[in-house]
């Protein structure tokens, strides 16, 4: 069997999703589960976006002890030099280099001839290898760009000692037959082309991301980077687990593999849907809610005689398990550290005792704690950022003949306790104007939602919110058996990130990426 390397990019592309915006703890946290399932290589970030996005790519190179950990470089010395500082510490650090190739970029965006495009290539490719021994180039827009200039680019890379070369359809625009097509070419063109892996990277505008990325392979493409669930910019990335199935499930066609523990897979969707926010479709191939449920009466019929009738592939494969985790407030430390390790959570002591006293509190007020309700309790206050807001109290009223009003008490990081009360147009913009007048913060609400958790009566809601300030975005959320309660924790919990970034990470360069 062939081995197929798996680059997961869900800490970058993926943290380009609309709405995600993953603190240095959560990335952590996802790395460590991505180690546990497999992945070869693992792209932390763009280091030169931010100051906080070096901090957090640095903080994943030195927690990952096996995969090798990149970041992501333009074509320019002093975002090479950024991934330099960024990846110190790291076991095995790679450079992901990117310049666009197409005629639509070269035109618009680069203002540039393919010469231009391909000396400024080679020297940022000679830059790197200056201080990386591993250097992967992409050609941006591969997908759109002449198979005669590719094969020029691939060359070149070659030639200034890439180990890997990238050639991504960036817009999801091919089919799977052309792009193949390119693998094929680039395979039969390019001198010495055996020296390097060719990688696959396929957005999924047009609903092929994951039909391209197999075609790709079967066409020579030694690595395909994506997402866990398919997230990322626009319609997404080749999901990696689709991938990673496919290839098990059909040995017989691919003759390759990838080094995935497949039962991992269940647990890591659900950690990096939990933690960015982003809910999996219920339909959504190998992990969604019915990609093992059967209705049809046909189906349920020829499922209880012979199961393979209508699953190609088990629920274990992959985790799922039908067993129910039960615990309540008579459960103990140790079999609540134990249940974390299995929903992929590696806390040290004091986060394990934090969220112990959490979950007890939660146990005194519903009958069953369920794997949902753990997964919001630790989730909620995953982050590094100072509290600069408390929320101490909330009192909220209201009756059918007038409008609510709701008094919070704040503490700041420096000791103040601030007491306000204010009304609006219900009891959760009241609650919100009081906290706003506060924290003394100008502030908009750009997105809130709410869910249950978990069914019943006593079922935990979580809120997340969408907080912007000056061009700055960050997400909160809250967990509680009172919505109301929730939606406050919420908006406090956004709040102390969007202050955070706002002081330390800085504004975000509007920069294209692959």
């Amino acid at each position: 069997m062939r081995k197929i390397y798996i680059f997961d990019t869900t800490l970058r592309d993926g943290e380009q999703s609309p709405g995600v915006n993953l603190n240095t703890r959560e990335k952590v946290e996802i790395a460590h589960q991505l180690e546990r399932l497999g992945v070869d290589r693992i792209e932390a970030g763009f280091p030169a976006a931010s100051p906080g996005d070096l901090a957090a790519v640095n903080a994943v190179a030195r927690a990952v002890k096996n995969a090798s950990v990149i970041g992501l470089s333009r074509s320019r010395e002093q975002d090479i030099d950024a991934v330099r500082e960024a990846l110190k510490g790291a076991q095995d650090p790679c450079l992901h280099l990117f310049l666009a190739t197409s005629p639509i970029h070269r035109q618009y965006k680069l203002r540039m001839e393919k010469e231009q495009v391909k000396d400024t290539a080679r020297s940022a490719i000679r830059y790197a290898r200056k201080y990386f021994d591993k250097v992967e180039f992409s050609l941006e827009d591969a997908g759109r760009t002449e198979l005669e200039f590719i094969a020029e680019m691939t060359k070149m890379a070659i030639e200034e000692g890439a180990y890997v070369v990238n050639l991504p359809d960036t817009v999801g625009y091919l089919s799977p037959y052309e792009y193949g097509n390119i693998f094929k070419y680039v395979k039969e063109n390019v001198p010495g082309v055996e020296k390097v892996q060719l990688s696959a990277h396929c957005h999924d505008d047009l609903g092929m991301a994951t039909a391209n990325a197999l075609a790709a392979i079967l066409n020579g493409a030694d690595q395909i980077e994506g997402t866990i669930n398919g997230i990322g910019e626009r319609a997404g990335n080749t999901a990696l687990e689709e991938v990673a199935l496919a290839l098990e499930t059909r040995q017989d066609f691919y003759q390759a593999k990838t080094s995935f523990t497949l039962s991992e897979i269940a647990r890591t969707s659900r950690l990096v849907s939990k933690l960015t926010g982003m809910v999996v479709p219920g339909n959504k191939a190998i992990v969604g809610a019915n990609a093992f449920a059967h209705e049809s009466g046909i189906h349920q019929d020829g499922m209880l005689k012979e199961k393979s009738t209508y699953e190609i592939m088990t629920p274990e494969t992959i985790g799922f398990k039908e067993s129910k985790l039960v615990m309540g407030k008579h459960s103990g430390r140790h079999a609540f550290r134990e249940h974390l390790i299995e929903l992929g959570f590696e806390l040290d002591e004091e986060a394990i005792n934090t969220a112990f006293t959490k979950f007890k509190i939660l146990a005194d007020k519903k009958k069953e704690i369920t794997e949902d309700d753990l997964f919001a309790l630790l989730e909620e206050r995953m982050t590094d950022a100072p509290e600069f807001f408390q929320l101490d109290s909330l009192f909220v009223s209201f009756d059918s003949e007038s409008a609510p009003v709701a008094k919070v008490r704040l503490t700041t990081a420096d000791g103040e306790v601030r007491l306000e009360e204010s009304s609006g147009n219900g009891a959760v913009d009241s609650i919100y104007n009081a906290i706003d007048k506060a924290s003394q913060e100008d502030v908009t609400l750009a997105d809130y939602s709410i869910k249950a958790v978990t069914q019943g009566k006593d079922a935990l809601g979580e809120v997340h919110v969408a907080l912007t300030q000056e061009g700055i975005t960050a997400q909160g959320r809250g967990v509680s058996t009172d919505i109301l309660e929730a939606s406050a924790r919420a908006y406090v919990d956004s709040l102390n990130r969007l202050v955070e970034k706002r002081k330390t990470y800085g504004r975000r360069d509007n920069i294209s990426m692959i």
